[in-house]
């Protein structure tokens, strides 16, 4: 079992900015969430893999919305347990679990939030092992979770509720609330039994969030490289996964606007020590990343990074800033996210760019 404690909050966090890949909501507004809730005694479990037993019936919740957003309307834990709630009176059956959608920043920590106030386990996975910025594309929906019902909300308690033909139909009218909420909505949707999570989720993300974030610190404390120190950690987990720097720069210009619910825009990095430039688009998180403006290095669903140059500190896209000196670092995505059918949900042209997925390790 994984104990988060005050003394552990922060490399929580730090990894869950880490895993975001620039997106899912600055990690530092759930730190504050989770700070309180356990400054006030709560206690919050995390059940691992080989602790899930057969009679877990969990929720997905999270926050739906642009990261930009999130800074002014900060996501609500009360309000999203109270999504959960109305998710069980449909069904009529109690959750005796929750579950994170994602792996990445504020979605990431909500979920703990709620299981602050509920007393519900929080299960150590989820349906992405990153950030993504659609509802419909996590790994449920290539074993055929259905997402129903959904249900968005917002901090007045005006709830919406979607039974959707499917997850990319519940996308499409969930992100039209959400625009219409103020950019920001608390969600749940995908219930899901033991057997279903067992064989759909990514498994032991949050231990990978604790795990990465403790490691930048150590290696700032050993005054060693922490982009390194990921890098070789990652290469020797469960199952191996390759990594590289792609770049290191400043940024020389930002494009960023949020856009029917979605934070959207251009990283323009020049180098520090030749004439290379290096283009990194985003929707929400980062898309792919382009050198010179001709050969693609890294894209989606390979996870692609945005880390202090220093620091090892992972930025979010809306902490993006002219002139801060960063490494652009790639990790190669879940095997499960790189299947045929996953990657339908999560490839390139999920995303509307007209290119196919060649994998991190081949470019």
């Amino acid at each position: 079992m994984i104990k988060l404690t005050l003394e552990n909050l922060e490399d929580f966090t730090r990894g869950t900015a880490f895993l975001g890949t620039g997106g899912g909501g600055d990690p530092y507004i759930g730190k504050l969430m989770l700070k309180h809730q356990l400054e006030l005694g709560k206690k919050i479990e995390i059940i691992t893999q080989n602790e899930i037993s057969d009679d877990i019936f969990a929720c997905n919740v999270l926050s739906m919305g642009a990261p930009t957003v999130f800074v002014e309307k900060v996501p609500n834990g009360p309000t999203t347990l109270h999504a959960l709630r109305e998710v069980e009176k449909i069904i009529g059956k109690k959750f005796n679990a929750i579950m994170p959608i994602e792996a990445g920043g504020v979605n990431a920590t909500l979920p703990l939030v709620v299981s602050a106030l509920s007393g519900l386990p929080v299960i150590d996975a989820d349906g992405m092992g990153r950030a993504f910025p659609e509802l419909q594309m996590v790994t449920y929906n290539v074993g055929d979770v259905d997402i129903n019902p959904i249900v968005a909300i917002n901090d007045f308690y005006e709830t919406a509720i979607f039974n959707a033909r499917n997850s990319s139909s519940g996308e499409w009218l969930a992100r039209a609330v959400c625009v219409r909420m103020g950019g920001i909505c608390e969600m749940a949707c995908y219930p899901m039994t033991a057997k279903q999570i067992k064989e759909t989720a990514i498994h032991g993300t949050i231990k990978l969030s604790f795990d990465i974030g403790e490691i930048i610190q150590r290696a700032r404390n050993e005054k060693t490289d922490p982009v390194d120190a990921v890098i070789s950690y990652m290469a020797k987990s469960n199952p191996p996964r390759f990594g590289k720097v792609l770049f290191v720069g400043k940024i020389d210009d930002l494009i960023r606007e949020t856009v029917n619910g979605f934070t959207r825009g251009k990283l323009f990095l020049k180098s520090l020590d030749s004439s290379d430039e290096l283009l990194v688009e985003f929707q929400n998180e980062f898309s792919y990343a382009k050198l010179n403006n001709e050969k693609l290095l890294a894209m989606v669903p390979d996870l692609i990074c945005a880390l202090d140059s220093e620091t090892g500190e992972p930025i979010t896209t809306d902490g993006l800033r002219y002139g801060q000196r960063i490494k652009i670092v790639a990790i190669s995505a879940a095997p499960i996210i790189r299947s045929k059918k996953a990657l339908d949900l999560f490839g390139p042209r999920a995303f509307g760019l007209d290119f196919d997925y060649t994998p991190l390790e081949e470019i």
